[in-house]
């Protein structure tokens, strides 16, 4: 998951999901990354299920009052057609980009390169992010909106999580998008997919209201 800002205290530093996190994001790439052969759709559901777990812990962006009736999380029903391989076409300038921000802030954000693919027929790009304070290229964030933001999905659209990989081809599925943490608490700050990462097709995958 990509790091968020808890603004409940102005003395508080920033905390990353991955720092408040860990169990989630162990279970999640466990699960992700097992060597069993299993099917899509079990693959994601059981995704879904250590999500929907985890939204219920101690650890979860809900307030501590609503977590143990916090319902499951709603999804589109999963669909394969939106997974598809994206190469990364690498920036090789130190390219520093202010981002917006849900509390009206910007966010230094470094960008990496451009994630090209082909969904549904037609040619897209996203661009690939990395926080430029922490510098963390381990993982890829890649923020995104598209025809869904603000009808059946947060208007400040959602995010997807990448694996670095050596072959610079990546396996972009939009059934793992998933929305910022500031939807569920005011207290988090999340980052706004600036408009070069705003698809003009709807994608009706992963994660929604």
């Amino acid at each position: 998951m990509f790091s968020v800002t808890s603004v409940a205290s102005e003395s508080e530093e920033t905390v990353t999901v991955a720092r408040l996190i860990p169990a989630l994001v162990v279970a999640l790439l466990a699960v992700a990354c097992s060597p069993r052969e299993v099917p899509y759709a079990d693959d994601i559901n059981a995704w879904r299920a250590e999500k929907d777990r985890f939204m219920q812990s101690a650890q979860s962006p809900v307030v501590p009052e609503k977590r143990a009736s916090f319902p499951p999380l709603d999804y589109f029903p999963i669909d394969e057609s939106y997974r598809v391989a994206a190469s990364l076409n690498r920036i090789q300038s130190d390219d520093v980009f202010e981002m917006d921000t849900s509390d009206g802030k910007k966010r230094r954000m470094r960008r990496i390169g451009s994630l090209q693919f082909t969904l549904k027929g037609q040619p897209h790009t996203l661009t690939a992010f990395v926080d430029a304070s922490e510098n963390d290229m381990r993982r890829l964030f890649v923020p995104f909106g598209d025809l869904t933001s603000g009808t059946e999905t947060y208007p400040g659209g959602r995010y997807l999580d990448l694996d670095r990989t050596a072959t610079g081809v990546y396996d972009l599925d939009f059934n793992r998008a998933y929305h910022p943490f500031c939807l569920f608490n005011p207290d988090y700050v999340c980052p706004i997919p600036p408009k070069e990462n705003r698809l003009t097709v709807p994608i009706r995958a992963g994660e929604k209201l």
